[in-house]
C-alpha cells in the first residue's frame, strides 16, 4: 500500500486482513475487509463486466490472424468446460478421441500446455496428450514434456490446513444428497451441481463455516464448486506468466493465447 501511493497510483485500496485499518488509512484512498466490497462502475453505479461483454474470438478472427502474423503461438487450454463438456461427476470428464487428436496436432506446431484446477496426474491421465505440458492445481504443480516436475513450494505449508478442512467437509456435506468433496494436493472442490436449488445455500454456509476455521486458506468458485485453496498470491494466470518465463516465451514474437473460463485466471502482463 505504501509502494502505491509512493508510485502515485490513482486509487490505492487497502485490505484489512491483521486489524491494521488504522495504519492502512494512512496511505490507502480506501480500506476494506475483503476486496469483494469494491464495486467498479460508472457514475457511483455499480456494474459487473463478464465475458459477455468482450467480443467473440471466432467472429473476430481476422485480427487474431493479424496478430499472429510473423509471430510464434504458445496455446494454454483449461481441461474441464473446454476440452471437455461439464458432467455432474468430475471423473466422467473423458476428452474424445478427436478432441485428443485436434490437441496432439497442435503441439506439433506450437507449445502447449494444459492448465487445470485438477491434481497434476490426474488431468494428465484424462488428457492422454503426449509432447505437451502440464499445469495442475492452478498451476501450484507443472511437468514439462519430458516428465520434469516443477512444484511451486509455498503451497507444502498449507498442505495440513486442507485436510484438516478436507475432514470436516465430510463431516458437514457427505450427509447431504448430491454433494461432493473432491480432494486435490493444493485445494479441496466442494460439488454442488446435483444437490437441490434449495439446499445450495446449505453448502455454502458449511463451506463458509469451514473456512472461518482455517484461516490460511481462502474460497474461489467455479461452475458450481465452490474450493477452498492456499490464501497465497498464485493462480492458473500467474502459472502462465511463469510458464511463460520459463519457457523463454515471455517475447514479443510469442502471441500467449488462453483458451477456458475460469475465475482462478488473473490476467498475466504478457508482451504486446
Amino acid at each position: 500500500v505504501q509502494a502505491g501511493r509512493a508510485g502515485g497510483f490513482g486509487l490505492v485500496i487497502g485490505v484489512d486482513r491483521a486489524n491494521q485499518r488504522e495504519e492502512l488509512a494512512r496511505y490507502a484512498d480506501v480500506v476494506v475487509k475483503d476486496l469483494a466490497e469494491v464495486k467498479v462502475g460508472k457514475n457511483n453505479q455499480s456494474s459487473e463486466k463478464t465475458t459477455d461483454d468482450l467480443p467473440c474470438a471466432l467472429d473476430r478472427f481476422n485480427d487474431v490472424t493479424c496478430r499472429l502474423k510473423n509471430r510464434q503461438p504458445a496455446v494454454f487450454l483449461d481441461y474441464d468446460g473446454t476440452l471437455t463438456p461439464i458432467v455432474d461427476h468430475p471423473e466422467d470428464a473423458v476428452i474424445t478421441e478427436e478432441m485428443r487428436q485436434t490437441v496432439q496436432d497442435l503441439a506439433d506446431y506450437c507449445t502447449v500446455a494444459i492448465v487445470s484446477g485438477r491434481d497434476r496426474r490426474d488431468v494428465e491421465q484424462l488428457a492422454g496428450v503426449k509432447r505437451i505440458h502440464y499445469a495442475g492445481s492452478h498451476g501450484f504443480d507443472i511437468a514439462d514434456p519430458e516428465g520434469r516436475t516443477m512444484e511451486n513450494r509455498q503451497g507444502e505449508a498449507f498442505l495440513p490446513a486442507l485436510d484438516q478442512a478436507e475432514k470436516a467437509l465430510h463431516e458437514r456435506l457427505d450427509p447431504m444428497e448430491g454433494a461432493q468433496v473432491e480432494r486435490k494436493k493444493f485445494a479441496i472442490a466442494v460439488h454442488f451441481r446435483r444437490v437441490p436449488e434449495s439446499q445450495h445455500a446449505e453448502v455454502e454456509q458449511a463451506v463458509d463455516e469451514v473456512l472461518a476455521q482455517n484461516k490460511n486458506l481462502r474460497k474461489t468458485g467455479g461452475k458450481m464448486i465452490h474450493e477452498l485453496r492456499p490464501d497465497i498470491d498464485w493462480d492458473k494466470g500467474r502459472a502462465l506468466r511463469w510458464l511463460l518465463e520459463k519457457l523463454n516465451l515471455n517475447r514479443r514474437d510469442v502471441v500467449p493465447i488462453y483458451i477456458g473460463s475460469s475465475s482462478t485466471m488473473t490476467a498475466p502482463s504478457l508482451p504486446s
